[in-house]
């Protein structure tokens, strides 16, 4: 399979710049995922690979050879998109192997492709009925199927499970993994949803506003955001965010709030450290472990007003607020905590992620 490769990609509708000098390296056999909030550029950038929109300026590299200007049929790539764009008037059959026909395969190697993608699909009971006559998990699947049995070395999908209901969602996602291992190609894949981005990807590029924030394996984006966008995208609930001064106290660092003091860990480029010691601290719902009654031993405590819980089963997740910020705190329901509590929290200080609160940038 080839490497992809983005050399100073840029994408201009007229004077308004809407992807900022993109450079990237996407390895064989990788699934890319691009995420992030509507608007930030994803889906373009994943249809300039696909030759949909033209390339400003810079380059697509495929293997080392430039398709920045090839028409799509020349590129070696299949697409599903996110409407499943399916011919009403064909069955599955049909509406898979259109393609092929097209291109004036063989009869013989058209059934053998079908039929060898079907089957991987579970489609093969549902190859001689009709877009109209499918559910929607099962539509996306002749979308994907149809995009498969070209067999091309790269396959782009635009935030194709979009469309569906939670459940269904779910079910397509699993689907996909258990896909993902049967097939050896490039996938480059587009969505909003940080979920499907962690569970799918094996490397996930965060954008914002045409530009790449971070990209790197779900674990590395999780545990060592790049940014304060970055921390607060990956990850559900969000982290939480508060404002605090960082000083030093008898060796130590600490970040002093509204309402709590916070022993750090010892940062590895304190001369990284803003002048002004103004610092955002992030800290996500589940770092956040309600602290035992009479314990004075632990460091870093916070006490919060619970304003609602939200029971989600084995977890539930505790809204609160500092200084009008909102905080999300995920317990154990066996807690039995309601509305109007008063609840002492204790992190970990290798829980509490620091940012420069002018670049939000993460300090470590």
């Amino acid at each position: 399979m080839p490497v992809i490769t983005f050399k100073g990609l840029k994408k201009s509708y007229g004077p308004v710049e809407v992807i900022h000098d993109i450079d990237l390296v996407m390895e064989d056999n990788e699934f890319t995922v691009f995420v992030g909030p509507s608007g930030c550029g994803k889906s373009t950038t994943l249809r300039m690979v696909a030759g949909l929109e033209s390339v400003t300026a810079g380059q697509i590299l495929m293997d080392g050879k430039e398709i920045s200007h090839l028409e799509p049929i020349d590129r070696d790539i299949a697409m599903v998109f996110q409407d499943y764009a399916l011919y009403p008037h064909m069955n599955v059959e049909k509406n898979m192997s259109f393609g092929l026909r097209l291109a004036k395969y063989p009869k013989a190697e058209i059934s053998k492709r079908v039929n060898s993608v079907a089957d991987m699909l579970g489609l093969k009971p549902l190859l001689h009925r009709k877009p109209g006559q499918l559910s929607g998990g099962q539509r996306q699947r002749v979308a994907m199927g149809r995009a498969l049995v070209r067999d091309s070395s790269t396959l782009l999908m635009d935030e194709p499970l979009s469309n569906l209901d939670a459940k269904l969602r779910v079910q397509m996602r699993a689907e996909l993994a258990i896909m993902r291992e049967k097939i050896d190609k490039n996938i480059i894949y587009v969505t909003h949803d940080q979920v499907e981005a962690m569970t799918l990807g094996d490397r996930i590029v965060v954008m914002q506003d045409g530009y790449i924030q971070q990209h790197g394996t779900p674990q590395q984006l999780f545990e060592t955001p790049a940014n304060k966008f970055v921390a607060g995208f990956m990850g559900m609930p969000p982290m939480n965010f508060m404002d605090a001064m960082l000083v030093e106290e008898s060796g130590s660092l600490m970040a002093n709030g509204e309402g709590f003091s916070f022993q750090l860990n010892t940062l590895k480029n304190k001369h990284h450290l803003p002048a002004s010691g103004e610092v955002i601290l992030g800290i996500r719902p589940s770092a956040l472990t309600p602290a035992l009654a009479g314990d004075d031993s632990i460091e870093n405590t916070l006490t919060l007003p619970i304003k609602i819980c939200e029971y989600a089963g084995a977890l539930s997740v505790l809204i609160s607020e500092i200084k009008g910020s909102r905080v999300s705190i995920e317990v154990d329901s066996k807690n039995n905590f309601k509305a109007g509590d008063n609840i002492k929290f204790s992190v970990k200080p290798s829980d509490v992620y620091v940012f420069d609160r002018n670049t939000e940038l993460a300090i470590y």
